[in-house]
This record gives structure tokens, C-alpha cells and sequence, in this order.
């Protein structure tokens, strides 16, 4: 009999709700039409797009006289690294007199890869510091933003430690200066509160498979009233601002899944966070030398990032899947490096303890078991790879 699989690697990837994959089912088969044909068939799927539009809107706060108004405001994409990207693209165009985009040094890449591109075409990039617990310092935020910004973007919340930015000041100081504003809300959609009107944001991106819809489908929220220039030029697809004809079961199940995070937000963080909590709890007891990453006070409720010292996380991580338990390390070495991560690095965390930091993410499928059966295995594991390391026995 196989041991269950213990998945606590939620920021990663989620699984798909099963009431979303419900949703989807029949615009594989039965419901097929193309959504921009003139007849009937094609149509009601339509329809179906535009319902999913309404309810990712009601999940990001997007409220006007009618329904209708605040989904005229989101445009599906494929994922949220799209959504950064069409976010930037479009921001730039509107302000063209304007050269300088600031954001923060602790961003996805999904952000910091395309502004290495625009500072490849001449524009200032500004990435702000973060100070040991992840977090940005609006007045370091602000001395930034000059009347040449065309853009400030930021995370709402960061993927590897969870810690929350002061978004709707961030928001503030920005639209001060007259620039727009952009946050990558990929990691707080489904788990943090969002209110885009009383935020003001001018764009906001998400993405479906962290929030248990299926990879593939993301939405960005644009402002009405800000041009757009589309980053996909094709048909006349998403009101003219990306081309290509939508990926209709996808949207349908980003939709559904939208619906389904909303209608249960506020216990969900609750019991996230307790669970969080937990896990935390039970490491600090059970394993010396150990620290957790982030802003206690301002952070997702799903999330841990604990760094584990004189120890090498991938492999923590070798040693937790013998075990069947999914999680991810602090460190780039998927890329063939063994270095810390870019967020460890810029938060200043020292080598000795970046080097064997594990995220831990949790999601509404997690149990008390899952975290029982991981603070149980854990303490042995760290053990014995610190009898073997170099570093613990020469600290």
C-alpha cells in the first residue's frame, strides 16, 4: 500500500479542487464552441467565460454599478508571469515621457526578468531593499518615486517567505507622484483580502494554479480609464487586449475556483494559519539552532520558510520525500547553483543559515496529521545530516 504523499509545497503548485475540475469537464467535450463565433453554440460559451470573469472580479474587489462593469476589467491570461509582464508592457506605453520603474529587490522573476529587459532598452530600474524580515521601507519607497516614474511595481506578498508589503500605501506614494501601480498578488489570491477599488490599484496579476484551478490561466485586472497596449496582438479577443482565443475550460475553472476562495476566505486563513503555526511550534521545540523567516506580524497565513543552520536544504528536502513529504528549498539549485536565494540574500540572512532554508506552504487540504507526521520525521533527519556536516561540528 502506498504511504500517502504529505504536500506542503502549495506556493509551488496547488491541486486542482475537484469542484473546479467538475466546472471544467464539459468544455472538453460537450460545450466546445469557440467563444468569438456568432451563433448560438458559440455563445453560451461565451457566457461561461464572462460568468468566470465576474466571479475572479468578486474575488479581487472589483465593484461597479453592475456586475458586467467590474469584469470589463479583467483579462485572462496564461499565468501570472504573463499577467506581470502585459502589467508592465501596457503601464510603460501609457506613460511614455516617463523612464524610470522602481520595484523591490526581493520580487518573482516573472517581474525582475522583464525589467532586466527594459533596462536593456534604456529604462531605470530602481529595486528597492528589504530589511531582515522581508519588508520594505515606505520611506525608502517614496525618496525613490520621482515625477519620471512610469511604474511602481510590487508583490503583495512574497512567495518564499510570505511576508506582506504595505501595499496600499505603496499605492499611495506611487499615484503621488503620478505613476501607476502594479502589484504580482499571485501568492495572496485565495488567501489575503483583496480590494482593488479601495486599494486603487491600476493593475493587478493573479494566477489560477495557486489558488486550485489548473496551470495554464491566469487574470490580470486593469483599471478602466488607463490605456492598454496588449502584449499579445492577434483577434479581437478580451476586449482587444490579448489576442488568441481563450483557454474557455481553464477560464471556467480559474472562475469557479475564484468563487469557491471567496465564499470561504475568512475561515481558511483562520485554519492555515493555525496549522502554520503548528508546524512552527513543533520545530522550534523539537530542533536547535533553527529560525523563521519572514514578518510575523505581516505575512500569509500558509506560509514557513525556516532556515535550518550548518546544513545543505536540498538535502532536507532528499531525505523529507523518502518520506513522502513535498516541500522547497531556500536555495537556486534547480538552476545548478547551490546559492541562496535571491530573497534570502537581499534580507541578509547569513550563508551558514540561507543554505538549508525550507519553505513550507501549506493549502485548505493539509490536516493535523500532515503536520504531526512532518514534526515527527523532521527532528531525526536534521539530526543526522548534521553529524555528517563539516560546518555543525566546526560552529
Amino acid at each position: 500500500m502506498n504511504e500517502k504523499v504529505i504536500y506542503l509545497d502549495n506556493n509551488a503548485t496547488t491541486r486542482v479542487a475537484p469542484e473546479v475540475l467538475e466546472a471544467m469537464l464539459p468544455f472538453f467535450c460537450d460545450r466546445y464552441g469557440n467563444p468569438s463565433s456568432i451563433h448560438r453554440f458559440g455563445g453560451e460559451v461565451a457566457a461561461d467565460i464572462e460568468q468566470a470573469r465576474r466571479h475572479i472580479a468578486e474575488l479581487l474587489g472589483a465593484h461597479y454599478r453592475d456586475r458586467d462593469d467590474c469584469a470589463s476589467e479583467i483579462i485572462f491570461t496564461s499565468c501570472g508571469s504573463e499577467g506581470d509582464n502585459a502589467a508592465i508592457h501596457a503601464a510603460l506605453a501609457a506613460r511614455p515621457d516617463r523612464k524610470r520603474i522602481v520595484s523591490s529587490a526581493v520580487e518573482h522573476p516573472g517581474v525582475l526578468s522583464c525589467l532586466k529587459e527594459w533596462e536593456r532598452r534604456g529604462y531605470e530600474v530602481v529595486l528597492l531593499p528589504v530589511d531582515g524580515k522581508g519588508q520594505l521601507d515606505l520611506g525608502v519607497l517614496e525618496r525613490a518615486v520621482d515625477r519620471d516614474t512610469a511604474l511602481v511595481t510590487l508583490m503583495w506578498a512574497n512567495n518564499e517567505t510570505g511576508t506582506i508589503f504595505p501595499i496600499r500605501e505603496a499605492c499611495r506614494i506611487a499615484h503621488a507622484a503620478g505613476a501607476l501601480f502594479h502589484t504580482d498578488a499571485v501568492q495572496a489570491a485565495g488567501k489575503e483580502f483583496i480590494d482593488v477599488d479601495d486599494l486603487q490599484a491600476d493593475y493587478l496579476s493573479i494566477s489560477g494554479h495557486k489558488l486550485h484551478a489548473p496551470k495554464g490561466v491566469g487574470a490580470l485586472f486593469a483599471r478602466r480609464g488607463i490605456p492598454f497596449a496588449p502584449l499579445i496582438l492577434g483577434g479581437h479577443q478580451e476586449r482587444m487586449r490579448r489576442g488568441g482565443t481563450e483557454n474557455v475550460a481553464s477560464c471556467v475553472g480559474l472562475g469557479e475556483a475564484c468563487r469557491m476562495a471567496k465564499a470561504v476566505l475568512d475561515d481558511e486563513r483562520r485554519e492555515l494559519a493555525r496549522l502554520r503555526d503548528k508546524l512552527e511550534a513543533g520545530v522550534l521545540a523539537n530542533i536547535p539552532e533553527v529560525h523563521v523567516n519572514g514578518d510575523m506580524e505581516h505575512r500569509l497565513p500558509n506560509t514557513s520558510s525556516i532556515s535550518f543552520k550548518y546544513i545543505e536544504g536540498e538535502s532536507i528536502l532528499m531525505y523529507l520525500d523518502m518520506h513522502h513529504i513535498c516541500a522547497s528549498s531556500g536555495s537556486a539549485c534547480t538552476t545548478g547553483s547551490l546559492e541562496p536565494s535571491h530573497v534570502l540574500k537581499a534580507m541578509g540572512v547569513p550563508y551558514s543559515s540561507a543554505h538549508g532554508t525550507i519553505r513550507f506552504s501549506l493549502s485548505k487540504y493539509n490536516t493535523d496529521a500532515d503536520i504531526d507526521r512532518t514534526v515527527e520525521v523532521l527532528p531525526p533527519i536534521i539530526a543526522r545530516l548534521r553529524e555528517i556536516s563539516p560546518y555543525w561540528k566546526q560552529r
